[in-house]
This record gives structure tokens, C-alpha cells and sequence, in this order.
């Protein structure tokens, strides 16, 4: 039997940061790990024949994130044509916003597989447990990943005169 006053105590941070990562809203990743863990409480079993239960709330918070995401549009378009604008919340510092812009350019995919491998610090081979995907698969969003962040920070810099010796 899973310990989830344990699992929460150890795997809270790190899963807020991961799906932080993803969908760019701190609030929101704080809420869906939550509910996360409720459906864990809910529903104890569950994860008892499960071999990473961190993996499994990770999937579990990523649903919720992705069925909120979908929501927020619909509820979005509506708030357009009734005249009144979607409400925005400012992000902190220019660092912070510059990231979260670079990583919402970025494909689902590729967002999540950076933010195990990186912010979580998960092996390659358990990212790709945590995603339902191959090894390869996450080398790849990986790389690919990479390679955007580090083209967008490129030429964020050179628009702005990054001569930086």
C-alpha cells in the first residue's frame, strides 16, 4: 500500500514544477496537482499495483490540466463575443515571462518532456514511463526541445542587440 502522506511529502514540488512547466500557470499546476492527489485519497487502491505513483498523478494532473486548458477556451470565446475580454494574470519577472513564452511555443509534447527531464529531474527512461512513449521519443522531444528554446533565446538576444562580451 501506497503511503500518500509520504508520496505527497516527497513528489508535491517537483510535480507542481513539472506541470508548471507545461501549461505555464502556477496557480492552475498547483490545482491540478491537487486534485490529483484527491483522486489518489479517493480512490487508495489504485495505486497499489502501480510501480511510480508520482508518474501516474503526474498523467492524472496532466489530464485535469489539459481538460481545464479546453474549458478556458471555450469559456474564453465566449467572454469575446459577449464584449468582455479574457482576465490575464501578469507573471512575475522578465525572466519568468521570457521562459514561459519560449516554452509555450513549443509543442505539448516537447513542453512536457523538458519539464520531467529538467525541472523533476527524471531519467529519460522514466519520462518516457510517465508519457506512455518510447525512450527514443523522449530523446527526440528532448533534443528538439532544446534546440527551439535555444534558437528563441537566440534571437531574442540578437533582436535586442546581444552583443554581451
Amino acid at each position: 500500500m501506497v503511503d500518500l502522506a509520504e508520496l505527497y511529502a516527497g513528489s508535491y514540488r517537483r510535480l507542481v514544477t513539472s506541470i508548471y512547466a507545461v501549461i505555464g500557470d502556477l496557480t492552475d499546476a498547483e490545482e491540478v496537482v491537487q486534485e490529483a492527489f484527491v483522486k489518489a485519497i479517493a480512490q487508495p487502491g489504485q495505486l497499489s499495483g502501480i510501480d511510480n505513483p508520482e508518474g501516474w498523478l503526474f498523467r492524472v494532473a496532466l489530464n485535469l490540466a489539459r481538460t481545464r486548458a479546453r474549458r478556458r477556451v471555450v469559456f474564453d470565446k465566449i467572454m469575446r463575443r459577449t464584449g468582455s475580454p479574457p482576465v490575464e494574470t501578469p507573471d512575475q519577472s522578465p525572466d519568468h515571462v521570457a521562459l514561459m513564452a519560449a516554452l509555450r511555443r513549443l509543442p505539448v509534447g516537447q513542453r512536457e518532456a523538458l519539464g520531467l527531464h529538467y525541472l523533476v529531474d527524471l531519467p529519460v527512461d522514466e519520462v518516457a514511463a510517465v508519457l506512455g512513449v518510447s525512450v527514443g521519443t523522449v530523446k527526440s522531444r528532448l533534443a528538439r526541445g532544446r534546440s527551439a528554446l535555444a534558437q528563441h533565446f537566440t534571437e531574442d538576444l540578437s533582436r535586442v542587440g546581444g552583443n554581451h562580451d
